[in-house]
């Protein structure tokens, strides 16, 4: 079992910066691909980021490529996600996601993840 907990969401301006974390306990945080994820209200989840379990690789969705970077800190158990030029259609709860994997593998599905933290709200108002 991973226990995935998100923090730093919030209300901010359009062209404003966040910086989300999530800190995993239970497992070894380097056996797991993670990936972020966002849905807005009444739309389905969608693929933000997500990085290999060595932090070698990396993938991003087109409409947050250039703007948001995924990190993971193996000391802290942490993967962040720096958004920065946020814009009013980047609001959505944001979920962390873990995978136990043996390969360096970026998974971009939700289908693929089987651990979810419980969410984080982004309101980026115009």
């Amino acid at each position: 079992q991973v226990q995935l907990v998100e923090s730093g969401g919030g209300l901010v301006q359009a062209g404003d910066s966040l910086r989300l974390s999530c800190a995993a306990s239970g497992r070894t945080f380097s056996n797991y691909v993670m990936g972020w994820f966002r849905q807005a209200p009444g739309a389905e989840r969608a693929f933000v980021a997500a990085i290999s379990r060595s932090g070698g690789s990396t993938n991003y969705a087109d409409s947050v490529k250039g703007r948001f970077t995924i990190s993971r800190d193996s000391a802290k158990n942490t993967v962040y996600l720096q958004m920065n030029s946020l814009k009013p259609e980047d609001t959505a709860v944001y979920y962390c996601a873990a995978r136990y994997t043996s390969t360096a593998v970026v998974l971009t599905s939700p289908r693929d993840y089987n651990y979810w933290g419980q969410g984080t709200q982004v309101t980026v108002s115009s």
